[in-house]
């Protein structure tokens, strides 16, 4: 499987498209190939961003965007919103997505959420606040089903998860998580499948080569588990309680149907390649025999933290990765999106405001992240009293990436690779 994750500006703004490894056949209408999974970060493109009048504060990019509309890239499945900050939550930019669209979801902080469904543009079922993540309700996680990619092929699922910070008076600090577990496709029989001569830009390790701090080593084994969700029962943006019998949204364009077990989400068609939104709940089993003896351990899974202003490591971060991403064999972690310039303001305008190197460096180390890409660090043309009394630390490449070998098993190097990605510039990694 892959993740090719696109710099769509000079700032924050990414398009994180993630794929089966299987080969792919065409493009579906949406112009994605089948069993991916695609997530807009933070749109803004260009004109001003001004928060409450622009004598508080004014912010241009100085970078130009690669792109000019949204419309210039696939329909997303996923637009998220991590600020309700117009820097994140840009209503211009905003606006070129198609209010009628089917497929896209926006899922946005509830601040932000609830400024979105004020601009009256969309669909209003359509927009969701991300709950607040918590190992003990399993509906804080979203989760977004994947058909197979051939009848008698295994589902996937993505997840998507919010964890801000506690007493955080700015209100920018949060790491968002996402996981993705690719569909597959039905085996057959004596077929010899050559070895892919695609280039990329990145190669994982064997996961088993590192532990990670107070976490096991391989994850636990699946639990013996009876779904309980909130599901899309008739339309994509509805959202209902459904029994664990009833059935997942229906895809449109429909030809067949995977049966479903008393375990599983059932699968819909192949020929229909779009994720449907729902949450999803189950009951763990007190039996750990029976859980190993009946269900195997989940596949490898890929996953992303996007933070950029940064969040403390524990308990927050820490807390999400033990309790959902080593069960859902999604460590080490793929790809951490997370500011390097550090960025203060006096403690009664909020205090810090990104936490840059110092506090991604310790994400990064804790969770063996394969990848840190730089975010949030354009050189942004700002005005306004709200920075006037800004100071800054900025931290260029070369100080990050000696920072993090510093870091990284006692000075021994590491397999972080850290980027700085411009502006249009992509970078695939696979597993």
């Amino acid at each position: 499987m892959s993740l090719k994750i696109k710099h769509l500006n000079g700032d924050t703004t990414f398009l994180l498209t993630f794929s089966p490894t299987e080969q792919l056949p065409a493009l579906n209408r949406y112009g994605h190939p089948p069993g991916t999974f695609s997530v807009l970060v933070d749109p803004w493109l260009s004109g001003p961003s001004t928060m409450w009048h622009p004598k508080f504060l004014l912010s241009k990019h100085t970078v130009p965007s690669c792109i000019s509309n949204l419309s210039e890239i696939p329909e997303p499945n996923v637009v998220l919103v991590s600020q309700d900050k117009p820097d994140h939550c840009h209503e211009p930019t905003l606006r070129q997505l198609d209010p009628t669209s089917s497929l896209t979801n926006v899922l946005a902080m509830p601040a932000a959420a609830k400024k979105i469904r004020g601009m009256k543009h969309f669909d209003p079922s359509h927009v969701h606040a991300l709950p607040v993540y918590s190992s003990k309700d399993e509906d804080s996680i979203i989760r977004f089903y994947i058909p197979p990619l051939t009848p008698g092929g295994t589902s996937g699922e993505a997840t998507i998860a919010y964890v801000p910070a506690k007493m955080d008076v700015s209100g920018l600090h949060n790491a968002i998580g996402i996981t993705y577990r690719p569909p597959t496709a039905a085996p057959l029989r004596a077929q010899h499948t050559p070895p892919s001569s695609t280039c990329s830009n990145f190669s994982f390790p064997n996961p088993q080569q590192y532990q990670l701090n107070n976490m096991p080593p391989t994850p636990p084994d699946t639990p013996n588990q009876r779904p309980r969700s909130l599901s899309a029962s008739t339309n994509p943006s509805t959202l209902s309680t459904a029994s664990s019998t009833s059935p997942a949204l229906s895809q449109t364009n429909s030809v067949s149907t995977v049966p479903t077990t008393s375990h599983s989400l059932h699968a819909h068609s192949p020929s229909f390649h779009s994720p449907s939104f729902h949450t999803h709940t189950h009951t763990h089993s007190t039996s750990s025999t029976n859980s190993s003896r009946h269900h195997p351990r989940p596949a490898k899974t890929l996953s992303v933290i996007y933070s950029p202003h940064g969040v403390a490591y524990s308990p927050h971060v820490s807390h999400y990765a033990t309790t959902h991403l080593v069960p859902q064999a999604a460590l080490p972690l793929t790809t951490l999106i997370h500011g390097f310039d550090r960025v203060e303001n006096p403690w009664y305008m909020g205090g810090n405001v990104n936490a840059g190197l110092p506090g991604g460096v310790e994400i990064a180390k804790n969770l063996m992240a394969r990848c840190w890409i730089g975010a949030h660090d354009e050189d942004k043309e700002n005005s306004g009293v709200s920075v006037l009394k800004i100071r800054m630390r900025k931290y260029d490449l070369g100080e990050v990436r000696e920072l993090v070998r510093r870091e990284w098993n006692g000075g021994g190097g590491g397999g972080c690779d850290v980027r700085a990605l411009d502006c249009g510039e992509e970078l695939v990694m696979r597993s």
